[in-house]
């Protein structure tokens, strides 16, 4: 073999060498973009995860003090100042006064005389006698 032979066998060695070193160099730097990417979409689900997590607990943490809230209501009165309710007293066996001009009133209102027997605890005849002397 002659010095030029060896000198064309040494570059076109180099050559191959230097396409292998690009072909693996460009193999690695594409297995590290893909790591990359990869890592980088775990961080932005983790990320996602940890937002949706914290809105849920801000929208728990808002539930929670609408229903410390007292009810707010279009009227006014004591119920929308101070958000307690009255107390409902059971009224059933009340006794309700017979009073004539009161019944008078209440059939001047539209109240029918069976139903105002029935509230005072007389008669209907007793709810027109008090009607008939007006």
């Amino acid at each position: 073999m002659t010095d030029q032979d060896e000198r064309a066998q040494r570059r076109a060695e180099d050559r191959e060498r230097r396409a292998r070193e690009r072909v693996a160099a460009a193999l690695a730097r594409t297995e590290q973009r893909a790591t990359e990417r990869e890592a980088a979409g775990r961080r932005r689900e983790e990320a996602r995860t940890a937002r949706r997590h914290e809105e849920e607990q801000r929208r728990a943490a808002l539930a929670a003090e609408r229903e410390e809230r007292p009810r707010r209501r279009s009227s006014t009165g004591s119920l929308a100042r101070t958000g307690e309710k009255p107390v409902e007293r059971d009224v059933r066996h009340y006794a309700t006064s017979m009073d004539p001009s009161r019944i008078r009133v209440l059939a001047a209102r539209g109240a029918k005389p069976d139903a105002l027997a029935a509230v005072f605890g007389i008669t209907v005849a007793e709810v027109e006698a008090v009607l008939a002397e007006a």
